[in-house]
């Protein structure tokens, strides 16, 4: 395993201090959330099952300031060990689409989402898929010091959006 020292040639590449001017207003979208939080995730299964956990986030500006990228861990505890996200995702403004293009990969459950997110009012809203079902993403109750993450799946029913996971979370 390399050491940071010998890493920091890539991450200085890669993390900016700032948003690029070219995103204007755009950059508020993600970027109140630059920075690191911790909370707790908490996921409710089909059948109502409960489950809970720390979890950490870690968000930067990178590509010269034209991306955000972040780093969601959640820590498994006890038998949890299905519950594994040591993920990234990076978001790129595309102006053609007045959107966020966003892909999430998170290598330990090999999952991967392609989603389009807009700011709506002080809320983020990211729609695309998880694996097969239409998937909504939604940043809420934003503040300086907190905020809210909802996971939703569509039901079967095509009407019902259920929630399958949420994560409250505090700056660090």
């Amino acid at each position: 395993m390399q050491t940071v020292s010998e890493t920091s040639g890539f991450a200085g590449a890669l993390l900016s201090a700032d948003p690029h001017g070219d995103l204007g207003p755009q950059a508020a979208t993600y970027g109140r959330f630059i920075g690191s939080w911790e909370g707790e995730y908490r996921d409710t299964s089909v059948d109502g099952t409960l489950r809970t956990g720390p979890m950490e986030v870690h968000f930067a500006w990178v590509l010269r300031g034209r991306a955000v990228q972040d780093l969601w861990i959640a820590r498994t505890q006890g038998e949890d060990a299905d519950r594994r996200t040591y993920g990234t995702t990076i978001r790129v403004y595309d102006p053609e689409i007045d959107a966020w293009r966003v892909t999430w990969i998170n290598p330990p459950q090999n999952r991967y989402s392609q989603l389009i997110g807009r700011r709506v009012g002080d809320d983020v809203v990211q729609t695309g898929y998880f694996g097969d079902r239409p998937a909504k993403w939604i940043f809420t109750d934003v503040r300086e010091d907190s905020f809210t993450w909802r996971g939703y799946l569509l039901e079967d029913d095509g009407v019902t959006w259920r929630l399958g996971t949420e994560f409250r979370l505090r700056r660090q």
